[in-house]
């Protein structure tokens, strides 16, 4: 095997193989924001988030021709007893992988991070590609999918695309009384619904340290709105937005929520105030199959497009499947539903960095 460089350029043809560097993070993200198959995750901002808040070490490389950009590679390094050591593109974001302008670029960037992979010895590579064929030598990850509609300008066509039944939940949120406030000022309030409904899926808690670096980052690229009944909060997202498209991305709600019908509410505001600020895309993020998230996002008449996750793998011999809903979880899944709040929410973000 051919000896990997990680410290030095790499010149094959016009093209040419770099490290990221700090000073070009502003060519990297217009260049993310120009091509099709990058995504929110694809941004700087991602890396330093990820870097801050759970210290996962970086490999981010680029291509250039002729002084451009032609393609790059978000990659983490991530260490643990439960998954093994193995590359993620990337932790913790829907979408990842190789974003490029060419299949020139895209392979020979891909040929590159597949020898990193293998000097470094990990177990895989995961590139959580959205769309991409699979390539030569990686399995694909049929487990999730990703949920997306086009927003129309009038809130009643989009109303109307909607099925009866999500439209009479909307309808009883209405009656209910509930509202809804914008503000980044109100993580406080937001983060005790995120636990709540972390706990009720069975699934370790994000610390609260994510929620406020995402917001220091992202702060004209971020939406926090919560439902409220009266006074007391109870549902909340945490939104992002990229390009034409707003992602619901972190969810929460307390046990009075469901009888209010406060998430179909909550999720209808947020189309709503997406129209207004100019937004044509509502981009529902991704559920794996068979789970309530999955048949919740189905009553909203979406496209479903299963996601092209992709693996490499090294020292492992078979596909990883750390999910919850994998039978080999599912016992401590039942155990975590049941243990206390407090427990759950300190010792939650200590094991969610194990599953990236």
């Amino acid at each position: 095997m051919a000896a990997i460089t990680t410290s030095a350029d790499v010149l094959s043809s016009n093209l040419t193989i770099r490290n990221f560097d700090p000073e070009i993070s502003g060519r990297w993200d217009q260049f993310v924001q120009g091509q099709p198959t990058g995504s929110f995750f694809h941004l700087t901002g991602w890396k330093r988030v990820i870097e801050k808040t759970f210290s996962f070490r970086p490999y981010y490389y680029y291509v250039e021709r002729d002084g451009q950009i032609t393609a790059v590679a978000p990659l983490f390094l991530v260490e643990n007893w439960v998954i093994g050591r193995c590359f993620h593109s990337v932790p913790f974001g829907v979408y990842g992988g190789i974003c490029a302008v060419d299949e020139e670029s895209r392979a020979k960037l891909l040929s590159h991070i597949k020898q990193l992979a293998i000097k470094e010895q990990v177990h895989y590579l995961e590139l959580r590609e959205r769309s991409t064929e699979v390539f030569p030598e990686f399995h694909l990850n049929s487990l999730y999918s990703t949920f997306t509609t086009t927003l129309s300008a009038s809130p009643d066509a989009n109303l109307k695309k909607l099925p009866r039944d999500t439209r009479y939940m909307i309808r009883k949120g209405e009656k209910a009384g509930l509202h809804v406030q914008h503000s980044l000022g109100q993580l406080d309030d937001f983060y005790p619904l995120f636990c709540l409904s972390l706990r009720r899926l069975g699934t370790p808690v994000f610390p609260k340290a994510l929620f406020r670096n995402l917001i220091e980052e992202f702060s004209e690229k971020t939406d926090l709105m919560l439902v409220y009944s009266g006074s007391q909060p109870v549902a909340g997202v945490l939104s992002f937005y990229f390009r034409d498209a707003v992602l619901p991305y972190y969810a929460g709600a307390n046990a009075s929520a469901p009888g209010l019908a406060a998430n179909n509410f909550m999720y209808w505001e947020l189309m709503k105030d997406a129209i207004k600020k100019g937004f044509h895309t509502f981009d529902f993020g991704r559920s794996k199959k068979n789970t309530g998230a999955y048949g919740f996002k189905s009553q909203w008449n979406m496209t479903v497009e299963p996601l092209k996750y992709q693996v490499y793998l090294v020292r492992r011999k078979t596909v990883p499947n750390f999910s919850p809903v994998n039978p080999k979880f599912g016992m401590a899944t039942k155990v975590w539903r049941k243990l206390p709040l407090g427990l759950t929410t300190r010792v939650g973000p200590r094991l969610v960095r194990w599953f990236p």
